[in-house]
């Protein structure tokens, strides 16, 4: 951290300037585009789904030890809707929650197959009707594999975001809008992408590492913790 960011005289900014200015130093901190930001290994859109239906209450390291002997078995949604849950559920047990997780993945594929002619669907009205699916991870799949405008918040996000000051917001969806209001439709998959990196590595939950961070002179919670 420097000077500036030591004594805690952090700069004032707000709205589309705050926000403007914090992807302009992730991206600089955390290259690349959505797919190569994205943690959870895989080829195509149905590959993608599958993880992120998986990484639920678990790790991306965990998931992407498992996903290749799922993948192996299962390389399509009609082989998966077929799955034997038995078997499926050992495969994924690492995972945890393996029993709704199995549920969840066979109902998903059984859907896309019956519903979509076997391809996942590209629209969030119609990935939100997948079972297992929700907003957060339509939107992975949206901004990561279709290059649609998409801004998954999980926990890194709604955290990293709120201690700088992009919202006051606790409820996903209304910290999606937030910051949907103040990024241009084309940076949120990655701006997304990498506050989860920068959550993980250093805007942490039990201890954010503010001295290392790219962001501390204009921080709101930097700028409070200095302030007591």
């Amino acid at each position: 951290m420097d000077d500036q960011g030591r004594k805690g005289v952090a700069t004032t900014l707000s709205g589309a300037e705050l926000a403007k200015e914090v992807a302009r130093r992730l991206a600089v901190e955390y290259p690349g585009d959505e797919r190569q930001l994205c943690a959870l290994k895989h080829k195509n859109a149905y590959e993608l789904l599958v993880a992120t239906i998986l990484s639920a209450q678990c790790t991306d390291e965990r998931v992407n030890q498992v996903t290749p002997m799922v993948f192996e078995e299962y390389p399509d949604p009609a082989s998966l809707a077929e799955a034997n849950p038995e078997h499926l559920e050992e495969l994924i047990r690492p995972t945890g929650f393996y029993h709704a997780k199995a549920a969840n993945l066979i109902g998903m594929a059984s859907t896309v197959v019956e519903r979509f002619a076997g391809n996942i669907p590209s629209r969030m009205d119609d990935l939100v009707t997948l079972p297992g699916v929700g907003r957060k991870t339509a939107n992975v799949v949206l901004g990561v594999v279709f290059g649609q405008p998409g801004l998954p918040v999980d926990t890194h996000v709604a955290r990293v975001s709120q201690r700088i000051g992009l919202t006051t917001e606790k409820n996903p969806d209304k910290i999606e809008s937030d910051l949907v209001a103040v990024l241009p439709p084309e940076e949120l998959a990655s701006f997304s992408l990498r506050l989860i990196l920068h959550g993980r590595n250093v805007c942490k939950a039990r201890k954010p590492l503010c001295e290392r961070c790219v962001l501390s002179d204009i921080c709101s919670y930097v700028r409070r913790s200095t302030s007591l």
